[in-house]
């Protein structure tokens, strides 16, 4: 199939033509100035208030609990937060409940997805657990899930260890598996580690009533804003791109108010808080997402594009959307490819400032029963790239060094929307 190409500045600053409302909720309010574009939003949304602090940069807050005289006060907010897990009135109360610098990266979050509210958590998958306690403290406990999804993603469903039940089908398959206790539908597009695309409108229209959740950490918002499509949660592994750096771990769902309320009681109740020194590092990572993502994509096609025309590379992976991830499966051993790069680093995680190659059958996704990972595209000879922002020609010099004499058939699959793997 061909590569085509992906020109980084192909891609607008607000690539869904979107802005958001200073208050976050995408609602227009009266006096207020039009909204703001995608670059605009991740330099300022979480800030806004600074200036009239008279500071510059944003606070960290590490306190875990806060002083008050007012108990009665105190009962009160607490007892509100205890019906419907709103944001408590004045000052916080206790770094379990809630925390002013985490706060700043849920909102500068939920401005760039575009939804009322996010919710933070110390990783993803704390996130990811999070949604499944809620749906099955209402009796949901069933999900139905496309494969390919992150490794311990797919092992928490499938080995029902918060006593979920999961159904994976193909995407053409869902409403057939729906059922009275179905409380969600997840997907991950592009897809770890095969970078398969899904049509998300399509997939939220089969979903009818029961919440669509994207894993959205391989496109981030600058490149896809699930929600739009239908889509009422989103999911990031905030590890990943948003923080950029490799030196924070964090994760986040991003969605309406009424069920951010009921995340942050569960929260409260299991303890996977985000730590403030992490959500400073998030938020800062926020500001400079938009121009890493596109940096790294233009890299990214390039290395896809080369890789695509080499004799020793038999498939590579790129999606349509573009992105910094590039996947591409080798004629020769992958292990000798991992073992022979030095300037890219071997390494699990992505989203990186610098380049991370990783064999997703021995890492990411060992955990997967074997059948059901080869099932899903992950071949025994697929390596994962992450691409970052160091000069193309060196990354490829390095990689051309790890690839060594090898001979193949090169060629690029860009996935076509609707493939799941």
């Amino acid at each position: 199939m061909d590569s085509g190409s992906f020109d980084a500045d192909d891609v607008p600053a607000d690539p869904q033509g979107i802005g958001h409302s200073p208050d976050g909720t995408g609602r227009g309010v009266p006096g207020v100035p039009a909204p703001r574009a995608l670059a605009t939003e991740a330099v300022h949304a979480g800030r806004d208030d600074l200036a009239r602090q008279g500071v510059h940069a944003a606070p960290i807050d590490l306190s875990t609990t806060y002083p008050s005289y007012d108990s009665r006060g105190e009962a009160a907010r607490i007892d509100a937060f205890a019906a419907d897990g709103g944001e408590p009135e004045g000052p916080p109360v206790y770094g379990r409940l809630g925390n002013p610098t985490v706060a700043r990266f849920e909102t500068a979050l939920a401005r760039l997805e575009g939804t009322e509210s996010a919710v933070a958590f110390a990783t993803g998958m704390a996130a990811l657990s999070a949604v499944l306690l809620v749906r099955n403290a209402m009796g949901l406990r069933h999900v139905v899930a496309v494969r390919p999804l992150y490794g311990c993603s797919d092992h928490l469903l499938t080995a029902g260890l918060l006593g979920s039940e999961v159904t994976w089908v193909d995407p053409a398959g869902i409403a057939d598996t729906l059922r009275p206790d179905t409380g969600l539908v997840m997907v991950e597009s592009p897809a770890n580690p095969t970078l398969a695309e899904l049509d998300l409108r399509a997939v939220a229209h089969a979903c009818g009533s029961v919440p669509l959740l994207a894993d959205n950490t391989f496109a981030t918002p600058v490149l896809q804003r699930p929600v739009e499509q239908g889509a009422r949660l989103v999911l990031h592994s905030a590890t990943k791109y948003l923080g950029g750096h490799g030196d924070v771990m964090g994760g986040v769902v991003a969605c309406d108010e009424e069920f951010a309320g009921r995340l942050r009681q569960v929260r409260f109740a299991t303890g996977g808080v985000l730590h403030p020194l992490a959500g400073y590092l998030l938020l800062r990572g926020l500001s400079t997402l938009p121009v890493r993502v596109r940096a790294a994509s233009s890299n990214a096609a390039e290395l896809a594009g080369r890789l695509a025309a080499d004799p020793r590379v038999t498939r590579v992976h790129y999606p349509r959307i573009g992105g910094a991830m590039v996947a591409f499966e080798v004629a020769g051993d992958p292990h000798d490819v991992v073992a022979g790069v030095r300037l890219i680093t071997p390494a699990v995680s992505l989203g990186s400032v610098d380049t991370l190659i990783q064999h997703p059958a021995s890492i990411s996704h060992r955990i997967v029963d074997a059948d059901d990972r080869r099932g899903a595209g992950v071949s025994d000879r697929l390596l994962r790239l992450s691409v970052g922002l160091e000069d193309v020609e060196d990354l490829w010099a390095d990689l051309d060094r790890a690839l060594g004499t090898t001979s193949g058939t090169g060629r690029v699959l860009r996935e076509a929307a609707g493939a799941n793997g």
